[in-house]
């Protein structure tokens, strides 16, 4: 793992210490096999404990890491009634967003939302990373779109980064090209206006998008 050093007249260093980590992580140099020593990274980073103790513990807070049994912390691993857990909490906020939608939405809305989906869904040799960007970016459109910046704080928690990108990693043992499921049939669903239309086809391809990671977990497993 290379990290680089980080000069502390610049931002504040455990900010700086936190966003390496998370794009270490999504760059796939910290996998589930490497242990984080606070004493170690600060070391290669060339700075005081302090801060990488405070991104740590932050990454911890999140759910990204978990403290390691032989001392220090690792990526957090979800059992698969965390993961169900995480998707309920998905359909909620999402489905939540999509009624909205379906009583408010302009079709000048709709139409971001569709040259959005197809802009981002135009991949060339995609990665894994790519697929999560993707994904991630299209579901917070109708987030934004839906004008609620309560459900967008909920959204972010639950998409939370580098945790997210750990979990949806797992896809990829299955068929990652499947991420992506859908979307415009999410804007067709919204621009009916029938509110319950939009819920439960949101909620259908959240569940697909379940089953999915399920069964990437389960290739791991074996």
């Amino acid at each position: 793992m290379a990290l680089k050093q980080i000069k502390t007249q610049r931002r504040r260093l455990a900010d700086e210490v936190y966003d390496q980590l998370v794009e270490a992580i999504m760059s796939r140099e910290i996998t589930g096999e490497d242990r984080l020593v606070q004493e170690k990274l600060a070391a290669e980073l060339n700075i005081s404990r302090t801060p990488v103790r405070e991104a740590l513990m932050r990454l911890e807070t999140e759910g990204v890491l978990e403290v390691a049994a032989s001392g220090g912390f690792r990526l957090a691993r979800m059992d698969q009634t965390e993961v169900r857990q995480l998707y309920q909490a998905r359909a909620a906020i999402e489905g939540q967003a999509a009624r909205i939608l379906a009583v408010h939405a302009e079709p000048e809305v709709l139409d971001r939302l569709r040259d959005l989906i197809r802009r981002e869904e135009d991949l060339v040799q995609p990665t894994t990373r790519d697929y999560f960007i993707a994904n991630r970016r299209i579901h917070r459109a109708f987030m934004v779109e839906a004008g609620n910046k309560f459900l967008i704080d909920m959204f972010d928690m639950i998409w939370g980064k580098a945790m997210a990108f750990h979990l949806f990693s797992a896809i990829e043992n299955v068929d990652i090209s499947k991420s992506l499921g859908n979307h415009l049939a999410l804007v067709d669903a919204i621009a009916t206006g029938d509110v319950t239309e939009a819920l439960e086809t949101f909620t259908s391809h959240i569940q697909e998008g379940f089953d999915l990671q399920i069964e990437g977990l389960k290739e791991m497993a074996d």
